[in-house]
């Protein structure tokens, strides 16, 4: 197998939620398989780690192997790998439902709510089973890979009901951390909203979804979640889509989406996350 020089892929313009085929010639297996939509990066470096991908004929473990996919044929659990249109779809996704896309015990995912037509559909940015509101879902590994990773720092926002009237202290040591056994939690932004009876309703802002942070930020100062929907994730908006329903992200939008991760190499100091970050907090004034 040849091993050549990687190049950078390079994507046609979005139309209605789809980036098209990009060059694939001289890239890493593991690139290839993220680009066709099999998983993420991280994950397709772990099914080649585990021997179940093959190179026309031949089980490849070398994850600095270079494929040309129009030229060798590529093979997960013996089924052929091809290359799949870029799909993006916002999700508002209702409780009860997993973000995996493999659950032994059978239960509904998330995934099954949007139309697949036979592309390998994964979501971005999890929700527990018992929350609610907007998920990324697409076929495309490298961006999922980029977008949910720490480093890029994406603001999600959310609303949160919880029990009891949290004091203006707890709101500030939210604000300022707590720490766990993964490391330093806390939030960006914390604000009320409204009281309902002896619960109240708040919007909280992450730059990282570590898990269940939220809900055990809120254990810490002494308040139960009771309701935790997400209404934004980078420059995505639930607005009114009804709970259980799927969209096509508009281009737009994927437009959005790319630059966020391709403008910098620092992505602290990008430009598209400055602005979000001032509508954001314009919206909260």
């Amino acid at each position: 197998m040849s091993r050549t020089r990687s190049r950078r892929a390079t994507r046609k313009p979005a139309h209605s939620g789809e980036i098209h085929a990009v060059e694939l010639a001289g890239m890493r297996l593991h690139r290839f398989l993220a680009t066709a939509g099999v998983d993420s990066r991280r994950k397709c470096e772990q099914l080649i780690r585990q021997g179940r991908v093959s190179v026309d004929g031949m089980l490849v473990t070398d994850l600095a192997t270079v494929v040309d996919p129009e030229q060798q044929k590529i093979q997960l659990d013996g089924e052929i790998v091809r290359a799949q249109p870029k799909k993006y779809f916002l999700l508002n996704k209702p409780k009860g439902f997993l973000c995996t896309n493999r659950d032994p015990q059978g239960r509904p995912r998330a995934v099954d709510l949007v139309p697949s037509r036979g592309l390998r559909l994964f979501t971005v940015g999890r929700l527990d089973e018992n929350s609610q509101g907007l998920l990324l879902v697409t076929n495309d590994g490298e961006l999922a890979n980029r977008f949910a990773h720490p480093r890029y720092r994406i603001p999600r926002v959310y609303r949160v009901q919880v029990a009891g009237i949290p004091k203006q202290a707890d709101l500030v040591n939210l604000r300022r951390g707590f720490r766990f056994d993964e490391g330093w939690f806390r939030f960006r932004s914390v604000r009320r909203m409204k009281s309902r009876g002896r619960s109240s309703f708040l919007e909280v802002e992450l730059l990282e979804g570590r898990n269940r942070e939220i809900r055990r930020l809120f254990a810490r100062v002494g308040h139960k979640v009771m309701q935790l929907e997400r209404v934004a994730f980078g420059p995505l908006k639930l607005g009114h889509l009804a709970t259980g329903k799927s969209r096509l992200l508009r281009p737009s939008e994927v437009r959005s989406l790319h630059e966020l991760l391709t403008e910098t190499t620092d992505p602290l100091r990008s430009p598209s996350l400055r602005r979000l970050r001032r509508r954001n907090a314009a919206s909260r004034a």
